[in-house]
């Protein structure tokens, strides 16, 4: 049973490998629901040596893409693989909710045309999608390795029964179970069968300001940092 966290940092690359993570989903951007890193940041954080998957999302919002975001997270895929991230992490919906396959593969082959052996996750838009299982059945046949989905719910733990249904329907791609997880909705998930956990981990670093807003989504708050205490709960409670 795998442990993902979720970090935009090399310091919690670190803090995630040595509390016992076994790969680090990489982004800027959490509070967004998480975009795609720079180059330099997944260069510095593939340094750690622990597996990175790059999240490719150009912008915040939903998952209806026009050609140019396509194109560009085409390219945005190649340069995280070339860059040293282990896999990508991708999502594409059409207007009516359902999986965009042409997208998908897209994506698919762009990653495979850097690395035979890159792992292609698809993200939580599959929760946003109108059959999250359908979705699911859909995805070995389009080239995923696994899946990050709650179930279509607010949070794994309340989408439980959901992810165990696409376990039963996702065949040989992998099912991880993320959103809202903390290390006490372990057990839960463990029972619906998935091969990974996905969490943030993160804590308030502590050190907002009271100055100039910096845009209209800042509030002074401090940012997220990825918390030790919390991963090596979330392993304790796997290895259990």
């Amino acid at each position: 049973m795998a442990l993902e966290i979720a970090v935009t940092a090399p310091a919690g690359a670190l803090v995630a490998r040595d509390a016992g993570a076994d790969r680090v989903e990489l982004c800027t951007g959490l509070e967004l629901g998480g975009l795609t890193p720079s180059q330099a940041l997944v260069e510095t954080v593939h340094e750690t040596g622990i597996p990175a998957h790059a999240l490719v999302r150009c912008r915040p919002g939903g998952f209806v893409h026009d050609p140019d975001e396509v194109a560009l997270m085409e390219r945005e895929v190649r340069t995280v693989l070339r860059s040293g991230a282990a896999g990508v992490v991708v999502g594409a919906l059409r207007p009516d909710r359902t999986l965009d396959e042409d997208t998908l593969r897209r994506f698919v082959d762009a990653a495979r045309s850097v690395s035979a052996v890159a792992e292609v996750t698809l993200h939580r838009a599959v929760d946003h999608a109108v059959d999250p299982v359908a979705a699911a059945a859909a995805l070995a046949a389009l080239g995923f390795t696994r899946v990050l989905t709650s179930g279509g719910a607010a949070s794994a733990r309340a989408g439980s029964a959901t992810i165990a249904r696409m376990v039963e329907a996702a065949g040989p791609v992998q099912v991880m179970a993320g959103a809202g997880v903390t290390p006490g909705d372990v057990p839960v998930l463990v029972a619906a069968g998935v091969a990974a956990v996905h969490l943030s981990a993160k804590r308030s670093s502590g050190g907002g300001h009271d100055g100039v807003p910096m845009g209209t989504g800042d509030d002074g708050s401090a940012h997220f940092v990825t918390d030790a205490g919390v991963v090596a709960a979330a392993r304790a409670a796997l290895d259990a």
